[in-house]
């Protein structure tokens, strides 16, 4: 079994800090209680949700945190993000979190 106390209160404070940047775009966020997503009426692998004002689905999301990852998983700085796809999978797109806030700040007006 992997975890502990620590490695909760490490996804807690990530989880917070996502929350709280997406408030600083200007986005309603909530943090599911207990990082179960059914306390908000969702799926229990909801961590958060992301909208704007008077949206009536949220953007559902979980966060993970790691102590390191690789660096073939992070867009360098030349490039906005990565796709990556493993075989017989579906492509993923991998962005710095700020850029996309701005990107569905965008998107969503």
């Amino acid at each position: 079994m992997s975890g502990g106390r620590a490695a909760k209160q490490k996804g807690n404070r990530v989880e917070r800090e996502c929350v709280n940047l997406a408030k600083e775009f200007g986005f309603n966020s909530r943090r599911a209680w207990g990082s179960d997503g059914r306390s908000l009426g969702w799926h229990e692998e909801v961590d958060m949700t992301i909208d704007k004002q008077g949206d009536a689905i949220p953007y559902k999301f979980q966060i993970k945190a790691r102590k390191k990852i690789g660096d073939l998983y992070k867009p360098c700085d030349d490039v906005y993000g990565q796709i990556i796809k493993e075989d017989r999978g579906e492509p993923l797109v991998t962005i710095r979190y700020k850029d996309f806030l701005i990107l569905l700040k965008t998107i969503t007006g």
